[in-house]
């Protein structure tokens, strides 16, 4: 393939967790590649940014980008909960690429619903109320999504043959065919019971860890990959994927996103430990928190790039 003929093709899926792929393709092919995505259309005038909101984040509008990234826990043709609830900061301005988890029991407003899990609102109104859900509790201002049921994971990791993982003697026992602690090459359903473990210690907040170290793994897998194998790939996994980017989005995206040359994630989950406590209401179990101090901390963290963890 010509050089001057490629085109960078920002190809995002998620599958319970989210696989990020820059790939290299003619126009004519990338766009018929694209063209196989499930385009879902959002109406962007009711994903619950205000205007303060817009106005206080204007002045981020050409350096970053967040990208709603659900995976979502459903049978086939279900609707699902969003189970893995993540959002992809583009930060071009510091030429970082940045995965923020949500605690899915996180305790918010749902628009018409009331306050629950905030997994629960892609359930009831699928990812334009989600999207909605962390713009009005987080003071955000997403309006893109990309989605990918838990189901399809596996199909993805086997068909990049494989990632590479590391398991504590407390994870094994629930890994199918994982006798012992130690690095595994794992294949597409030992992934997903990886990342579905939950009450080992830790529970929800390292179960939010291991959904990004596969994600991570993932990416890295796809950037050592051959570029002539990308097409294959893209392929069999785009057509797992639901979107409201179209093609010119995805490859105006990709073109940016490649120009940045990065080549790792960062990743943080919030709320932070110290500023939310598990509850019990009405007998369901909650992660409630000081919604403040988590709207300065994440918007510090995304759009400021500091580490406030330190």
């Amino acid at each position: 393939m010509v050089k001057s003929k490629k085109v960078a093709i920002w190809a995002t899926c998620i599958a319970g967790i989210l696989i990020f792929v820059l790939v290299g393709a003619t126009v004519f092919y990338g766009n018929y590649l694209l063209n196989k995505i499930d385009k879902v259309e959002i109406d962007k005038e009711n994903v619950g940014i205000t205007e303060e909101v817009e106005e206080k984040l204007s002045q981020y509008d050409d350096k970053i980008t967040n990208i709603a990234l659900f995976g979502i826990d459903a049978e086939d043709g279900g609707v699902g909960r969003s189970d893995s609830i993540i959002i992809a900061t583009l930060d071009f301005h510091n030429k970082k690429l940045k995965l923020t988890s949500i605690m899915r029991d996180s305790y918010v407003d749902i628009d018409g619903y009331g306050t629950d899990k905030i997994n629960h609102a892609y359930a009831f109104g699928g990812a334009e109320l989600a999207i909605k859900t962390l713009n009005q509790n987080f003071n955000l201002n997403i309006e893109d999504f990309v989605a990918v049921n838990f189901t399809t994971m596996p199909k993805i990791i086997d068909k990049i043959g494989g990632i590479t993982v590391d398991i504590t003697s407390e994870e094994v026992s629930y890994i199918q065919g994982i006798e012992s602690a130690g690095t595994y090459n794992l294949t597409g359903d030992q992934a997903l019971d990886y990342s579905r473990i939950r009450y080992a210690t830790g529970g929800d907040y390292v179960r939010t860890e291991r959904q990004r170290t596969v994600l991570t793994k993932i990416f890295e897998k796809i950037l050592a990959m051959n570029p002539t194998k990308y097409p294959g790939l893209l392929s069999e996994v785009l057509p797992m994927v639901k979107t409201n980017f179209n093609s010119a989005e995805i490859l105006e995206l990709g073109t940016e996103v490649l120009s940045m040359g990065v080549a790792s994630l960062e990743q943080e989950r919030f709320p932070l430990d110290g500023y939310c406590e598990g509850k019990m209401i009405d007998g369901i179990y909650y992660l409630t928190f000081d919604k403040d101090a988590t709207v300065n901390q994440l918007h510090e963290y995304i759009f400021e790039d500091k580490k406030i963890w330190e």
